[in-house]
This record gives C-alpha cells, structure tokens and sequence, in this order.
C-alpha cells in the first residue's frame, strides 16, 4: 500500500471517529427546536418551516461540538465507565487535538450560521456553548446545578426556535419545556446511578451526591408538574383563544402515556442513559410522541380543532 493510499485510510478512519464522537443519533433532542413553530401557527408557513429547520440543523452542529468538548474533559474518567470507555477519546483511538479543531470549527461555523438566521438565534446559540462548556469544566460537579443545567440547554433549543420564525415565547412553552427537560434529565442520573452503582464516585464524582430515593422523590415532584402544567395549559380559556381550539386538552392522554412509560423504562428496564436513542427504539414511546404531534397538529390546523 503506497503512502498516499494509507494516508487516505488514515483520513477516512479519523473522519469516521469524529463522525461517531458527534454523536448524530442524539439529534431527536434538538426537535425542542420545533415547539415554536408547532404551537406559534406557522407548521404550514413554509418561509417558517425552512427557518425553523435552519435552526434545528445549527443545534445539531452545536450539540455534536459540545460532546466532543465534553468528551475530551471526561476522556480519563470515562475509561472507567463499562460503555462510555468505548467511546474513541476514551479508547484512545481519536487524537484529541483533531477532536479540538473540529470541535472549534463546527462550533464557530454553527454560531455564524445562527446570527444569519437572525441576530437573537446567534446569541442564544452563543449562549448555549458558553453553557454548555462550563457544564464540562465546572457544572456538572455541583449537585442539582448539573441538572438544571442540561435542562436549560433543551429550554435554549426551544427559545432559539421561537425566535427564530418571530412567534411570541408562550410562557407556558418555557414553564413545559424547563419541567419535561429536569425530568428527561433527572432519569438521566438515575440511569447513570443504577448502573454504576459500585465505586460510582471513581467515575463521576457528582453521582456520589445522588441516591436513587433522591432522585425517585424528584422525579416524583417534576412528573407531577409536568402533568399539572401541561393538563393546566390544555384547558386554560386563554389558550383555546391563542391556539383557536379549546380541543386541546384531547391530547393529555398522549402526554400521560408518554411520561408513565419513560417513568417504566427508566425504572422497570433500567433504561434512560440515552433520551435520544430511547425515543427512537422503544416503539410504544415513539409511537405516542408521533401520535401526540399529529394530534396537536390536527387540532391545530385543521377544522377538527374548531
């Protein structure tokens, strides 16, 4: 194999590596992105929709630099981690300085993209890295901090995609997204606490602050409100003026089922490390949220909602 054929190889393989340390399949957490244009009027403005999608697509650039900055902080103790050891920092296979540079790249081009969008789309997503980046230097060893602080990050995606398309942020979108996101993010620990149960504070120090009836009380108290909220939401007079449809409140089973099988996967199947990948291979859980959306969407912009 002449040089020119291995440095080729070398290429592809390290493109390959950057590509799995983005992390791609995370992308369902950026649909947050959407909220604004479901719930603002505009899912049949296409100007909107090709505003909004823009949006979703700077996320996802931002979201894949961010792992790569997290990744490259946590790559010592990840090697104790049984899944996360494999990841290619971690493992050893991906230098960190291309890790670095791509990271910068993709970050810096996902920001300038988003002031194109629209100067407060920039500043959010500036706003988020910054976030983001303090999260993997300092955050996330605080307890409770470090959850509030993956919560905002999906708060941020649905501000960004409000501004975005110049629809009003609905206090009530903020209240929603910020509880059903300290819930996603509270079953996040918990995982991470089960399965890591023994010498858990070799590996993120942070866990050591939890335990599993802690963190069962306040996803306890999150799933309430999350309920309370979105029931509230539903079937308050104003929204049925706002929305044009007082049928909203036919979508509450859709969000009953969706939290109470999360609530089972996390807990009866030790699932939930992963909200992304769990949205799309548990198909009950899939299936509810596409049902809740199209329902949404019917009442919405059809004469049913009438």
């Amino acid at each position: 194999m002449n040089s020119r054929a291995v440095m080729a190889r070398a290429s592809s393989s390290t493109a390959a590596l950057l590509l799995v340390s983005l992390r791609p399949e995370q992308w369902t957490k950026n649909l947050f992105v959407f909220a604004g244009l479901l719930f603002g009027g505009r899912l049949l403005d296409s100007n909107a929709v090709a505003v909004a999608t823009a949006t979703f697509m700077v996320f996802c650039g931002l979201s894949g630099a961010v792992y790569l900055f997290n990744d490259l902080a946590d790559r010592d103790v990840d090697r104790r981690h049984p899944i996360k050891r494999m990841r290619p920092l971690a493992s050893g296979q991906l230098a960190p300085a291309a890790a670095f540079v791509t990271a910068v790249a993709i970050g810096l081009l996902s920001i300038a993209v988003a002031f194109m969008i629209r100067r407060d789309v920039g500043w959010v997503a500036a706003g988020y890295v910054v976030l983001l980046v303090l999260y993997s230097a300092r955050l996330k060893h605080l307890v409770i901090i470090d959850v509030l602080t993956i919560a905002a990050g999906f708060v941020m995606r649905a501000v960004a995609g409000a501004l975005a398309i110049e629809v009003p942020i609905s206090q009530w979108l903020l209240v929603c997204t910020t509880l059903l996101a300290v819930f996603i993010a509270l079953s996040k620990r918990r995982h991470e606490l089960s399965l890591v149960a023994e010498g858990v504070t070799g590996h993120r120090p942070i866990l050591g602050e939890y335990s599993e009836y802690l963190l069962d009380q306040m996803i306890a108290v999150v799933t309430a409100s999350t309920l309370v909220a979105y029931c509230v939401y539903a079937a308050e007079a104003d929204t049925a003026v706002r929305l044009g449809t007082n049928r909203l409140p036919f979508t509450i089973p859709f969000v009953l089922y969706g939290i109470f099988r999360y609530l089972y996967l996390v807990h009866q199947k030790h699932a939930g490390g992963s909200p992304a990948s769990l949205l799309v291979t548990d198909r009950p859980l899939l299936a509810c949220v596409a049902l809740w959306a199209c329902s949404v969407a019917l009442l919405l912009y059809s004469p049913l909602g009438g």
